[in-house]
């Protein structure tokens, strides 16, 4: 697929088919208005004869005779004072989901210059070119490598995004939401491998082809010997029951000054989970192979970092394992020894991922962080809490958090804090260990939380409960790259500072 970038005059420019946007009442941005001087006032006409609502996400198609395109159009974008950020997404993703299946084998779209509620940083003509840019990856993504019959290939090749000029500015902002999108398909294509390809190992694979791909990568894969003598107890502790060994798996992007400290990024990596012996329901345990999601995205994420090289350190970790139940696997009221001394009583064998967790956030402390964000999919109760729109949020700093927040507001891969107390701390009372690896049903995202925050007390930390956010399930079942958006629009904002 070729995506470009041109600000030539949309009368110019040839496609199959022009995308214009059309608000429901208030005045139209001035590529529309060009549009419709190039068509002889047709886009007025359809208007006034009803075809054209401008009710926010409708598309309208229609066909053009001897003109530079051969097909029109038209998507609403809503009220002037609703069109917020989210509905202009929802716009764009309304005219990509009428072209990607359509006849068009070009297209030209015209909508960097609506008019979107907000502060400069969602509504410029730079953030809509980003905007448009990661929908135009995201939207046009397939995953049909193991089917046996591939789908038709799709007519559309070309897309032409329409700038005001060609500074600097504009084709960084475009370039960058590209590269996220990408980033986040990289993530979703992770996610939706299946688990007998996608174990430890192949994770580690990839971040090693991660590396050869790009210079600004380097990766360094401990095993399960290096892990055992460094005392990673409980990430092997996770993984004794199945047969693909653990893997922790360490990416450095340094675009940064070589004194900056490093934002350190580290990914739950739980291939499949079983439960172990605390075994799941079968009831859609084939979902369980996204319990990696919070890898997967710090995999995309580096991805946009090495295609877009910012002038920013990032050290990602990521702790890999398979949690399966056989005779070796680990039981509940196991008590083991974490890398940082402490104990944990394990009463529960699928509250693996703070496990797993709580080595890495003790191994980062030799980088010498800024901050550490953890991303995973931690707990079913944080689903039960917010559902599958916001990704859940708990922090030991509070600017961190806000400015995390912000970064999810501005993208739409929006976060909800929940509060990280002294008081929940202790559910997580044992009679035999330092604590226990559960603290009961109440507040269940919150003590995994209070768990990773005993690990976490020599730096300024994050952490992303992405449980009902990285994938979907039903009809349209998928890895969604979340929380990818959300990353590269925080690290972005610290880059060359």
């Amino acid at each position: 697929m070729n995506f470009s970038l041109s600000s030539k005059a949309i009368a110019t420019t040839k496609a199959d088919c022009l995308v214009v946007g059309v608000p429901e009442k208030g005045d139209w941005p001035e590529s529309t208005t060009h549009a419709d001087e190039a068509l002889d006032g047709l886009i007025k006409k359809l208007q006034k004869a009803g075809d054209i609502t401008g009710k926010n996400g409708i598309t309208g198609v229609f066909p053009l005779d001897g003109r530079s395109w051969s097909r029109l159009m038209v998507v609403g974008t809503g009220k002037n004072d609703d069109r917020t950020p989210a509905n202009f997404r929802k716009a764009v993703t309304a005219v990509l989901g009428a072209l990607k299946d359509g006849p068009s084998k070009s297209a030209l779209i015209a909508m960097a210059d609506t008019q979107v509620k907000g502060e400069p940083a969602v509504s410029s003509e730079e953030a809509l070119l980003n905007v448009i840019g990661r929908i135009l990856e995201e939207q046009l993504y397939t995953f049909s490598e193991f089917k046996s019959e591939k789908p038709a290939s799709r007519k559309l090749n070309k897309v032409t995004v329409v700038a005001s000029g060609s500074g600097k500015a504009l084709k960084e902002a475009f370039n960058l939401g590209l590269a996220t999108g990408r980033g986040m398909n990289f993530t979703r294509d992770l996610g939706n491998t299946p688990p007998n390809i996608c174990h430890p190992i192949w994770l580690a694979d990839q971040a090693k082809q991660l590396a050869k791909d790009y210079d600004s990568i380097k990766t360094e894969v401990l095993d399960e010997k290096q892990m055992e003598k460094m005392g990673m107890n409980t990430i092997l502790a996770v993984g004794k029951g199945s047969t693909q060994p653990p893997r922790l798996i360490v990416m450095e992007y340094r675009g940064g000054k070589t004194k900056d400290k490093p934002y350190v990024l580290v990914g739950k990596g739980i291939t499949f989970d079983t439960g172990g012996i605390s075994l799941k329901p079968g009831e859609g345990m084939d979902e369980m192979k996204y319990d990696m999601g919070g890898s997967a995205s710090v995999f995309g994420t580096m991805k946009v970092l090495a295609e877009t090289k910012p002038k920013i350190n990032v050290v990602a970790v990521v702790a890999a394992a398979e949690n399966m139940p056989d005779g070796g696997a680990s039981r509940p009221g196991d008590i083991v020894t974490t890398l940082s001394g402490q104990t944990v009583e394990i009463l529960n064998t699928d509250a693996e991922g703070r496990l797993v967790l709580c080595d890495a956030l003790t191994y980062v402390k030799k980088f010498d962080p800024e901050v550490v964000i953890d991303m995973a999919t931690l707990t079913g109760a944080c689903i039960i809490a917010l559902g599958n729109q916001a990704t859940g949020l708990l922090a030991n700093n509070d600017e961190l958090a806000n400015e995390l927040l912000a970064a999810g507001e501005r993208t739409g891969d929006r976060a909800w804090r929940l509060p990280l107390w002294d008081e929940y701390q202790s559910q997580l009372d044992s009679n035999f260990a330092d604590m226990a690896n559960i603290g009961g049903r109440p507040a269940g995202t919150i003590t995994a939380a209070c768990f990773l925050s005993r690990f976490a007390k020599d730096y300024r930390w994050a952490h992303l409960d992405i449980a009902g956010t990285a994938w979907l399930s039903g009809k349209a079942k998928g890895a969604t790259g979340r929380p990818v958006p959300l990353l590269v629009d925080y690290l972005m904002s610290h880059a060359g500072k």
